[in-house]
C-alpha cells in the first residue's frame, strides 16, 4: 500500500497548491453604475473568489474575462449576455469565422478569384490538335526536372552509353536533325539545333535513300496496304478540337520550345526503348535499332517522342497527376482504397496516357513526312512494336497505350495522313512546308 499513500500524498500536495491561485477577471467599467452577475458556472460569486463586473447601465453585450496565474499568462476569454441573462462564450478557432456570412463570402470571392486567376493563366494550346490543356508546371521547372533526369539516367547507364563516332550514334544523330529541323519548319522557329554531344563537321548531311523510297510509294510494297474495310477508331476529337481552336484563332504554346540544347544519346542495351524527356533530351536503346532497320522506320519513333515533348505531355500529366491524387483522397473516405485506385487508373489515368500516345503519334507523323521520310511507313512501325511488346485483347483498356494494331489503322485511316502525304509530296518536289503544326 506504500505506492497508495505516496499517490495521494502527492495529489493532495498538488490540491493545495493549486488552492493558492484564483481567476481575477476584470472588464472594463464605462460608468460607476456596477453590479455583480453570476459567473460562467451561472452560480453567484462570493467574495473573495473569481468575479465577473459588468457594467449595470446596459443589460447585455460582449464582455471578457481575463485570467491570472502562473499557468494561463493573462488570458482572455470572451462572451456575452443575451437578454434572458444567460452567459455565451464565444466558440475559439478559425471555425467561429465562417459563422459570419460576410467574411464566408469574401473568402469565397478571393478564393474563386484566385482560382480562376491561376486556371485561365495557366491554359496552353497544343500544336496541331489545338487541344486546350492545363499545366501546373513552369517551364523553367520542366526543362530543369528533363535535365536532372537526363544526367540520372547518364549515371544509371555508364559504360554502356556509344561514343560519338559509332555509326549508329551518327545514323540516329542525324536522323533527329531531321526531325528538329522539321519541327522547326512546322513552328516557323528560325533557331538552329545543335548537338552538344554527337555534333561533328566531318559528318556529311543525311540523305534520304532512293530504294527506300519506291518501296514505300509502291503498291507492292506490304506496308503500304491497308484495306478499306478495316476498323475505323474514333479520332473524332482530334478534328473537333482543330476546329474548335481555328475558329477561336488560338495560337499554339511553343515557349517550352525555345532555347533548347537537343541532345542524342545511343545506349547499347537490348531493351526496346526510346524517349525524349523535357528540355530536348532524346534517348535511344540499340534494343530497338535492331528491330527497326531503316530510317523512315527510326523516324517515326523519334518522331513521336518529340511530339511528346513539343505537347507538354510530361508537364501535363504531373498536373492531371496532382488532380487525380486530390480526388482519390477524397473518394478514400467514402469508398476502400482498392476500388477507388482500380476505378481511378481504369477510367482516368489510363485513357488520358492513351490519348496522349494518340497525339503524339499525329504530331510525330507530320515531323516525318515533312522530315523527309514516307509517312506510309508509320502504321507499320506501330504494329511491329505492338507484336514486340506482346498484343493482348485487353490491352486498349489496361494498358497506358494504345495497341499496335489500332494505333496503324487509325493512322493509316485518319485525315492527318492525308496532311502528311501532301507535306511529304512537297518535301520530295523540293518544297518545303511551314507552319503545318
Amino acid at each position: 500500500m506504500g505506492w497508495y499513500r505516496k499517490s495521494k500524498v502527492g495529489i493532495d500536495a498538488f490540491r493545495s497548491f493549486a488552492s493558492k491561485f484564483s481567476f481575477n477577471n476584470s472588464i472594463q467599467r464605462t460608468s460607476h453604475c456596477n453590479s455583480f452577475v453570476p459567473n460562467a458556472l451561472g452560480k453567484p460569486s462570493p467574495s473573495g473568489s473569481s468575479r465577473i463586473l459588468r457594467n449595470s447601465c446596459f443589460q447585455y453585450g460582449i464582455k471578457q474575462i481575463q485570467y491570472s496565474g502562473p499557468f494561463f499568462g493573462g488570458a482572455r476569454r470572451y462572451y456575452y449576455v443575451d437578454r434572458h441573462q444567460i452567459h455565451h462564450f464565444r466558440p475559439r478557432g478559425p471555425h467561429r469565422w465562417f459563422q459570419n456570412p460576410r467574411i464566408v463570402l469574401i473568402v469565397v470571392l478571393v478564393g474563386s478569384g484566385l482560382v480562376i486567376t491561376v486556371y485561365l493563366g495557366n491554359l496552353e494550346t497544343i500544336p496541331y490538335t489545338k487541344r486546350t490543356h492545363f499545366v501546373l508546371l513552369s517551364k523553367d521547372i520542366e526543362k530543369r526536372l528533363g535535365e536532372s533526369q537526363f544526367q540520372e539516367m547518364k549515371k544509371s547507364f555508364k559504360g554502356k552509353i556509344l561514343p560519338a563516332i559509332h555509326p549508329e550514334c551518327v545514323r540516329v544523330r542525324l536522323i533527329a536533325t531531321d526531325i528538329i529541323e522539321a519541327l522547326q519548319r512546322g513552328l516557323r522557329k528560325e533557331q538552329v539545333w545543335t548537338d552538344l554531344h554527337y555534333a561533328s563537321d566531318a559528318v556529311e548531311p543525311h540523305e534520304t535513300s532512293g530504294h527506300e523510297t519506291l518501296m514505300a510509294l509502291s503498291d507492292s510494297n506490304p506496308e503500304a496496304k491497308w484495306s478499306k474495310d478495316d476498323e475505323i477508331l474514333d479520332d473524332s476529337w482530334v478534328q473537333k478540337s482543330r476546329k474548335k481552336g481555328q475558329e477561336k484563332g488560338s495560337e499554339s504554346a511553343t515557349g517550352h520550345i525555345e532555347g533548347l540544347q537537343w541532345e542524342v544519346l545511343v545506349v547499347n542495351d537490348p531493351v526496346v526503348n526510346a524517349f525524349c524527356l523535357p528540355g530536348g533530351k532524346i534517348v535511344v536503346f540499340t534494343g530497338l535499332l535492331e528491330h527497326f532497320r531503316t530510317d523512315a522506320e527510326i523516324a517515326t519513333i523519334i518522331g513521336h517522342e518529340v511530339g511528346h515533348a513539343v505537347a507538354r505531355h510530361a508537364a501535363e500529366g504531373i498536373t492531371k497527376n496532382l488532380w487525380f491524387a486530390i480526388i482519390q483522397l477524397v473518394l478514400y473516405q467514402f469508398v476502400m482504397p482498392d476500388v477507388v485506385n482500380t476505378m481511378s487508373a481504369l477510367f482516368l489515368r489510363l485513357p488520358f496516357s492513351r490519348r496522349m500516345e494518340m497525339e503524339a503519334d499525329y504530331i510525330g507523323l507530320l515531323l516525318m513526312a515533312s522530315a523527309g521520310y514516307n509517312p506510309r511507313i508509320a502504321p507499320s512501325v506501330y504494329e511491329k512494336l505492338g507484336k514486340i511488346s506482346g498484343e493482348s485483347a485487353l490491352r486498349d483498356y489496361l494498358s497506358t497505350h494504345p495497341s499496335g494494331k489500332k494505333r496503324a489503322q487509325l493512322l493509316a485511316q485518319a485525315k492527318v495522313m492525308d496532311e502528311a502525304l501532301a507535306i511529304y509530296r512537297e518535301v520530295q518536289a523540293g518544297k518545303g512546308i511551314e507552319g503545318f503544326l
